[in-house]
């Protein structure tokens, strides 16, 4: 964790931690004293502000940080799209069968490389969503154009893919475009498509997932794997619950998603009921899905909601 120096970079003079005031403009005597951790100021002390006891002061800096600024962006409004980080735009899905095809080629006997070759053009078919998230966030940048103090923000996980897609659309046509990363075992960098005053980085996955829903109008859930059926299944507990409001919950892609889940099943076991069903819905179009969504945002107004209720 890096901490910036005690400066105000305007001044060129130290700063006192709230800003109100200057410290003195020259540092204390090099002695052991000031050389020891303990003589750090609290907040620009790593190794203190990385203690385990100090988790929730981190849980609260994750949940401000982010929030003040998109509230000083002017952001209100946001629609989520979670999908998968390994889907491929067309040119690079043809890129990588084509590969996978010449790999084969040279052994043809090889069953990792014929797996390779499947998943490739499997991967291939998604495209298409790549395609369909990309148009997304072009309406909803058009959107927001056309209806000013009323826009609706495109928010992703901020990685490749389908979230890469959506936030591609939506810059591409002129709009800002919130990512939300995540500090993985393997560097996952922010795709080049998110406004960079608004490419936030996070530790805490509960953090991540508070300030994806605390803005939320509408979900969009494209094909994915665990990470998106796990924010997907936590949006739609929160809101079985009541714990979140009600939104439009869209499931892009509806043969993938009935071919992955029997939700049909869950009620027939009496694990959920009838009108749990009813939390969610299939599309199968950008267009159609993008509509749902802005129907819902002009018909409901939501109130400020800042660090209000999620």
């Amino acid at each position: 964790m890096n901490f910036p120096d005690a400066f105000d970079p305007d001044a060129g003079v130290p700063m006192s931690p709230d800003g109100l005031g200057s410290a003195p403009a020259t540092g204390p005597a090099d002695t052991p004293q000031t050389r020891s951790p303990s003589f750090r100021l609290a907040y620009l002390d790593p190794d203190f502000m990385l203690r385990k006891d100090l988790r929730p002061l981190r849980f609260q800096l994750e949940l401000l940080k982010p929030d003040l600024i998109l509230e000083e962006h002017g952001i209100d409004s946001t629609v989520v799209v979670f999908g998968s980080a390994r889907v491929p735009n067309h040119e690079d899905a043809e890129s990588a069968m084509q590969a996978a095809e010449a790999a084969l080629t040279g052994d043809p006997e090889n069953h990792e490389l014929k797996r390779a070759l499947a998943i490739s053009r499997r991967l291939a078919t998604h495209a298409r969503g790549y395609a369909a998230a990309r148009r997304f966030g072009q309406l909803a940048a058009e959107f927001s154009k056309a209806n000013p103090g009323r826009e609706l923000t495109i928010i992703t996980g901020g990685g490749p893919g389908i979230m890469e897609a959506a936030n591609r659309g939506a810059s591409e046509s002129g709009a800002q475009t919130v990512g939300l990363n995540i500090v993985l075992p393997h560097e996952q960098a922010p795709n080049p498509y998110l406004t960079p005053e608004l490419s936030f980085q996070f530790y805490y996955f509960a953090l991540r997932k508070m300030h994806f829903l605390m803005r939320a109008r509408a979900l969009v859930a494209f094909p994915g794997g665990f990470g998106t059926l796990d924010e997907l299944f936590e949006t739609l507990c929160l809101i079985q619950t009541g714990k979140s409001r009600r939104m439009p919950v869209l499931l892009y892609d509806s043969a993938f998603w009935t071919r992955l889940i029997n939700f049909e099943m869950l009620v027939e076991e009496g694990m959920i009921s009838p009108a749990d069903l009813d939390l969610f819905q299939f599309v199968d179009d950008a267009d159609e899905a993008f509509q749902i969504v802005a129907d819902y945002h002009l018909n409901n107004p939501m109130k400020r909601v800042g660090r209000g209720k999620v």
